[in-house]
Parts: C-alpha cells; structure tokens; sequence
C-alpha cells in the first residue's frame, strides 16, 4: 500500500456549504468535481501540497468523529492562523492544554498545535515544528 497516493476523505453534510468553507475561507483549490452517491455534484477534490490531498463529499455521516481528521503541517503557524482567522475561521481551545491569545498551544514532543472545524464539526489541525 505504502506505493500508493492516500488522499483525506471527509463527509459533510452540505456540499454547498462546504464550498464556502473549504473554497472561501481555506483558499482550497478544486481539482476535481462529481457525484456523492445520489448527489450530482455532492464532492470535491482539493488540492494541498501539490497534489489531490482532501475529497469531501455530502453523506448523512457528517461530523460524527470527534477526532482530527486532517493535520496541515505549515511553516509560520502564527501566519496561517492569523489569515485563516481573517477570513472567518474560528479556533478550538481544549480545556486540557494551555493555548496563547490565537488558539496555539505547544505540541508533543515539541512544535505548536492550533485546531479548527468545518461547518459540520469536521477537527483538522495545523502544526508547526517551532
């Protein structure tokens, strides 16, 4: 297995509204559009990274992780945050770790963490090693 592309799936339970997260405010670009099920047009291919990264398409399975699902792993997290911050995305702050004024908290084994949902609750994740 280890020879092939793994590519994120993520279900949702708008694809419209998804659009609008993943498109408006993470700058995601589509790669790919087409069915979910009985959807036209119910998911998306995205690219990250230089290649296909994350599918999402609209299922009734939406959200039901509580879990992260996807990790970006960025350079400048403090950047990131603040133009994802701009552009409408809210932060989590867990009860058990100690977060600074943006939502970052230290990772571990070192590096900082900072989490934020999509629209159905879907966790991903930044981090960066310093």
């Amino acid at each position: 297995m280890s020879t092939y592309h793994l590519r994120t799936s993520i279900a949702v339970s708008d694809i419209q509204k998804a659009v609008a997260f993943y498109e408006g405010k993470l700058g995601l670009q589509v790669l790919e559009s087409g069915p979910s099920a009985d959807i036209a047009e119910g998911s998306r291919v995205y690219g990250s990274g230089g290649g296909p990264a994350l599918n999402v398409y609209q299922s009734v399975t939406a959200g039901k992780s509580q879990a992260t699902l996807a990790t970006w792993y960025v350079d400048d997290i403090d950047q990131i945050v603040d133009e994802l911050v701009s552009a409408g995305v809210t932060f989590i702050r867990y009860d058990q770790f100690e977060h600074d004024a943006k939502g970052i908290c230290a990772r571990a084994g070192g590096g900082r963490i900072a989490w934020f949902q999509d629209p159905d609750g879907n966790t991903f994740a930044l981090e960066a090693d310093v």
